[in-house]
C-alpha cells in the first residue's frame, strides 16, 4: 500500500500529534502558530496552501471541564474547525481523518457502545466533538472518524502522569472505581491514523466512524493500581464512586467502545494497553 506523498497534520504539541511525528517524521505538523482553529476558514486556506494528499487533524479543544464555560469556543475549535476542514478536503479529493470521543455517548449501561448507536453528549465537549463529527459526515469527502477513549503518553496532560505526580508524595489516593472504559496509548491512536490514513487513499470506501480502546476494559481505579505497580510505587488505591469527586462536566459511566469494525475494515487490533503503560513509563523513567 502506498504512503501518503505528502501528509498534512493539524496538531504539533498534543499527545497524538507528537506521536504522529515521530511514527511519520516526513509529515507537516502545524501547530496553533500556524494554524489557529478558532478560525476555521485559515485552517481550510493552510490545507489548500499545502499541496497535501491527506489531512489528520489531532488538534481540539481537550479541556473538558473548562468548555462548560466557553462552549461556544470548543464548538468552534472542534465542529467548526474540523468541518471546513473536511469541506476543503473534499474539494481537493483527498481523505481526512478526524479524532473523536467516547464523550459523545451518554455513558449508560454497561454494554460496549457500537459506532452506529444512538449519541447522547452529557457536556459541552462532547456536544462539540459531535458537532465535528456531523461536520464530517456532511462534507462527503473520504473520511475516517476515530472514537478513542482515555489516552495517555508521556507528553502533556493525561492520567498516568497525574497519578504518578500524585503517588510520588501520598502513600494512598481515592480514585473513582464506577466509570469504566478502555485507557489508550497515544502512540498505538497514532499508529492507526497513520494506517487508515493510507487505506483511504487507496480505498475510499473505508469511510465511516470507528471506534480504538485499549484492552482490557477497567475502572479509573484499576487503571491507577497498575500504573503504581508497574512503577514499583507502593501507593495503595481505594475506590470511590463518581458522586464523591464531583467536576463541572459530568463524565460518561460507561466508556466501553466495540472496536469490531476497525478489526475487520483496517485489521487494526485493541492494543493492549498495560503494554503501552510499560512503554510511557520507561519513556518517562519511571520504570523500577
Amino acid at each position: 500500500m502506498s504512503l501518503p506523498q505528502k501528509l498534512l497534520v493539524f496538531g504539533a504539541t498534543g499527545q497524538v500529534a507528537r506521536e504522529l511525528a515521530k511514527l511519520r517524521p516526513g509529515a507537516t505538523c502545524l501547530g496553533r502558530d500556524r494554524a489557529d482553529l478558532a478560525d476555521p476558514a485559515a485552517c481550510a486556506a493552510a490545507i489548500r496552501a499545502s499541496g497535501a494528499t491527506a489531512v489528520i487533524n489531532a488538534a481540539a479543544h481537550t479541556a473538558v471541564d473548562r468548555a462548560e464555560a466557553e462552549e461556544a469556543l470548543a464548538t468552534l475549535v472542534n465542529g467548526a474547525a474540523p468541518t471546513a476542514m473536511a469541506r476543503e478536503c473534499a474539494a481537493l479529493g483527498i481523505p481526512f481523518v478526524q479524532i473523536s470521543t467516547d464523550y459523545v455517548f451518554d455513558g449508560s449501561g454497561l454494554d460496549r457502545w457500537q459506532p452506529g448507536d444512538a449519541t447522547g453528549p452529557l457536556g459541552a465537549y462532547g456536544r462539540s466533538k459531535l458537532a465535528g463529527e456531523a461536520g464530517v459526515r456532511a462534507a462527503g469527502g473520504s473520511h475516517a472518524i476515530l472514537r478513542t477513549s482515555w489516552v495517555f503518553s508521556a507528553h502533556g496532560a493525561n492520567f498516568v502522569k497525574t497519578m504518578l505526580r500524585l503517588g510520588a508524595s501520598r502513600d494512598s489516593l481515592t480514585v473513582v472505581a464506577d466509570q469504566i472504559g478502555g485507557p489508550t496509548p497515544a502512540r498505538d491512536i497514532a499508529a492507526a491514523l497513520l494506517a487508515m490514513t493510507d487505506t483511504l487513499l487507496a480505498n475510499p470506501v473505508a469511510s465511516g466512524t470507528y471506534h480504538f480502546a485499549g484492552a482490557p476494559d477497567v475502572s479509573w481505579a484499576d487503571f491507577a493500581r497498575e500504573i503504581f505497580a508497574q512503577a514499583g510505587m507502593a501507593t495503595t488505591v481505594t475506590d470511590i464512586p463518581a458522586s464523591d469527586y464531583p467536576t463541572p462536566a459530568r463524565r460518561p459511566g460507561n466508556s466501553r467502545l466495540d472496536c469490531a469494525s476497525l478489526t475487520e475494515t483496517f485489521g487494526i487490533p485493541r492494543p493492549d494497553w498495560r503494554v503501552g503503560l510499560a512503554g510511557v513509563l520507561t519513556e518517562l523513567g519511571a520504570k523500577p
